[in-house]
């Protein structure tokens, strides 16, 4: 009986070590990919200039969804 208890410490001492190992790599790997994110701001493009160009609402503006609209084909200008 006192070897099934010895035997029983080692394995949860065993799993709570390895429990510890997989926290420890998530935790290495969570820094280094921030590590990476973090570079600073990306640079500006033309493409991305021509994003901010594009309007609000394009949905709205095709007439598919209720919105303002800058086409001036409201029927209450008349």
């Amino acid at each position: 009986m006192a070897d099934d208890a010895g035997t029983t410490a080692q394995r949860i001492r065993y799993g709570l070590t390895g429990l510890a190992i997989a926290f420890l790599v998530v935790l290495i790997g969570s820094a280094i990919s921030r590590a990476s994110r973090d570079d600073g701001p990306a640079p500006v493009t033309a493409n991305a200039e021509a994003n901010v160009e594009e309007p609000s609402e394009p949905l709205a503006e095709l007439g598919v969804a209720p919105g303002a609209s800058d086409t001036g084909n409201n029927s209450s200008e008349k």
